[in-house]
């Protein structure tokens, strides 16, 4: 899990398929990306779901290379698109971000 992400952070989506109520786009686990913004702490819609509570998570905007997500994509290798990630699913990536 990471904290205390900062906008230009690379980080990696975690690659796990737990049951119930998940936030995270299948399609996206496992994925490098770049941090954009940082939200803020937000109940965790994970558990909430299901009425119970626990610890806020950060809430962070995280911007993925579509040529990285979709291997047939065929289109500008600048596009991109940004998901909003709770920080239980994110860990520090090395090096630095496409």
């Amino acid at each position: 899990m990471a904290k205390d992400l900062q906008p230009g952070d690379p980080v990696r989506v975690r690659e796990d398929y737990p049951p119930g109520h998940i936030r995270t786009p299948v399609f996206i686990r496992g994925k490098r990306g770049v941090v954009t913004q940082v939200f803020g702490a937000f109940e965790n819609p994970e558990i909430t779901a299901y009425e119970l509570t626990g610890p806020k998570k950060m809430l962070y905007a995280v911007r993925f290379r579509q040529v990285d997500i979709w291997p047939d994509y065929t289109g500008p290798t600048q596009d991109t698109v940004d998901i909003d990630i709770y920080e239980h699913w994110l860990e520090k990536a090395e090096g630095r971000a496409s």
